[in-house]
């Protein structure tokens, strides 16, 4: 198994839709989250526990919106929340990945976070300049605070790179970024095939 991370808007959801191919399967942590976190669901379930029914929509769904605002402002809440979501994430992850053939890859944002990404057989981090993170995240969520608060809640970009196996750039164009890409497939698959060691 194989894990994708990277920092806040480093590119690591667009190297997801370049890596997936037949035989690898890209299993997006946040899909998982959202199954987790509709109503009936043990996430729905938690997020009532530690922030209150107000955390919920009518329908009983997580507000992703409304705890977002609340656990980047509270380190101890957002630990908590994590320390609860992430082992039932996990479960889901690994039953996708039973049922998969060839290469199975884990997007995850929290990988080295959680210290999940050292029982992965690979891990590979997606990096970018941290101002172009920041303007990209902007532009796309609105906030520019907002942006620098997610960022500051992961770890710094030095700590993903000394943990990963391979680490891709994307500090060019998308042409850059897909050959780096069809090269990491290359290793992944001539890796793969690699007998297990005694």
């Amino acid at each position: 198994m194989v894990g994708l991370t990277g920092g806040l808007a480093s590119g690591k959801s667009t190297v997801a839709r370049l890596l997936t191919r037949p035989g690898i399967t890209v299993v997006d942590a946040d899909q998982l989250v959202a199954e987790l976190y509709a109503p009936g669901q043990p996430g729905a379930e938690l997020v009532a526990q530690l922030l209150g029914e107000e955390a919920l929509d009518p329908t009983g769904a997580v507000d992703r919106t409304a705890v977002a605002a609340r656990v980047f402002r509270d380190t101890a809440l957002r630990r908590a929340l994590e320390a609860g979501i992430h082992p039932l994430v996990r479960q889901r992850f690994e039953a996708h990945a039973n049922a998969a053939n060839g290469i199975v890859v884990l997007e995850a944002a929290l990988l080295v976070e959680t210290g999940w990404g050292a029982q992965l057989d690979r891990l590979i981090t997606v990096e970018a300049p941290r101002a172009v993170r920041i303007e990209r995240a902007t532009e796309r969520d609105g906030s520019r605070e907002e942006a620098e608060r997610r960022i500051a809640a992961q770890a710094p970009e030095s700590v993903r790179r000394q943990a990963a196996d391979y680490v891709i750039e994307n500090d060019g164009d998308l042409d850059h970024l897909r050959r780096q890409v069809e090269h990491l497939v290359t290793v992944l698959r001539t890796r793969s095939e690699e007998p297990a060691a005694p």
